[in-house]
């Protein structure tokens, strides 16, 4: 082999010759997985776990299962996975180009709100980050909340008490002591770095055939739809924390089409579709950095983490409970940020209905696990409304915004 292709091509080429068996063993199950009724499909969960009980490997299972979550995706959902994509790329283009009528829409008490339905709908995120992740063999495990603390308090404390480059670095002197910490502790795995063969590996382009079901693409050109409302709130989140202004039209139309835009070529190299990231909205809540240098150097290491395996499963060797630390501020400054817009010029009776109200139902509705998968209920209104406090909670704000009569 030749010194190119073990630099470019020796990564990609192993896991698409682990996974490839592993994939023509689940379409080759998809005929029988087909044949069965709802009641039988649904019958597969106990199904594998009894012949997990009798002996059966996870490796041997994995297979079928995934087959039958295949199948269970297509009647729920029809979705097959990354084509519909580019179809929710258009719509958010097309949503972008759209967004100056649509932003009429959404006044400081909307916007507002949504940003502080958004900050809200992150704490389960922190706190489960903090307890170690979910699925970790310690979870809510002492250790993995000492770490967490600790890193909150660090970056407590850096962002209150200090000035210059430790205020601004709070949140990465607190990761860096966290983690730290933590290798001390025996908590870190290198186990993904040792694995690690290549040095660069890309992403191969159309390794997913590109199909175009019609129920998947009307169900994801809603969410994009949905997402892109979201986006609205975390930019203005962003502009309202960093730079005490909300966002420019120009500004929205090119956050949302850049978003749409990243889908649709994403689709092409089987990535997952682009969204705004609310978490990172806080962090430029507590720093007030906003530079567009700044923000290419951050997006040119995610790209070199991305074709460096090496680089990127280093840093999936920080423990979550490190993360779930310093992030808990973050989320904490994007809510109270859509708190300030809200209560911009004092708070009335009309403006404590609409967020009080907006908030309850978004909030509420995902708080109560399968409330909108009852009989005579669509799956798609559950893959759309039961997921995201946000969308609700946005939905509802803008009705009684535009439905309650004006303060006298």
């Amino acid at each position: 082999m030749s010194f190119f292709e073990k630099l470019f091509g020796s990564f990609s080429d192993k896991e698409l010759k682990r996974i490839n068996p592993l994939k023509d063993k689940v379409l080759a199950l998809e005929p029988e997985m087909a044949k069965l009724t709802d009641d039988e499909l649904r019958a597969k969960t106990d199904e594998f776990k009894q012949r997990y009980q009798n002996g059966e490997t996870l490796d041997q299972l994995l297979p079928e299962a995934f087959a039958t979550c295949r199948e269970a995706a297509w009647r729920v959902l029809g979705m097959r996975h990354y084509r519909v994509q580019i179809i929710g790329g258009i719509v958010a283009i097309v949503f972008a180009i759209f967004v100056k009528q649509i932003r009429k829409l959404f006044p400081d008490i909307v916007t507002g709100t949504v940003i502080f339905t958004i900050g809200l709908s992150l704490y389960p995120t922190a706190i489960r980050y903090m307890a170690g992740g979910s699925g970790h063999p310690e979870f809510g495990g002492l250790k993995n909340w000492f770490i967490a603390l600790l890193t909150f308090a660090v970056v407590l404390f850096l962002n209150n008490f200090t000035k210059g480059v430790l205020k601004l670095g709070s949140l990465f002197f607190g990761i860096i002591v966290g983690y730290v910490v933590s290798l001390f502790m025996g908590m870190v795995d290198f186990t993904n770095v040792m694995n690690t063969t290549s040095i660069i590996a890309f992403p191969q382009l159309m390794h997913f055939k590109i199909e175009f079901a019609p129920a998947a693409c009307a169900s994801l050109a809603i969410v994009y739809a949905v997402n892109a409302v979201q986006t609205i709130g975390d930019l203005t989140s962003t502009t309202v924390g960093g730079m005490d202004r909300v966002p420019t039209d120009n500004e929205l139309q090119g956050g949302i089409l850049v978003q749409g835009v990243a889908s649709i070529v994403g689709a092409f190299f089987g990535a997952l579709p682009t969204a705004s990231y609310s978490q990172n909205v806080g962090i430029v809540t507590m720093n007030k950095v906003v530079n567009r240098v700044i923000f290419a150097v951050s997006a040119a290491v995610l790209l070199i983490a991305g074709l460096i395996p090496g680089l990127s499963a280093a840093l999936t060797t920080i423990p979550q409970c490190v993360i779930g630390g310093a992030t808990l501020s973050v989320f904490a400054q994007i809510a109270m940020t859509g708190v300030r817009l809200f209560t911009k010029d004092g708070m009335t009776a009309r403006k404590t209905t609409v967020v009080g109200m907006s908030v309850a139902l978004g909030v509420g509705i995902t708080q109560v696990s399968g409330c909108l998968q009852g009989p005579g209920i669509p799956a798609w209104i559950n893959t759309v409304f039961g997921s995201s406090s946000v969308v609700v909670a946005t939905i509802m704000a803008i009705i009684l915004n535009l439905t309650l009569p004006p303060e006298e």
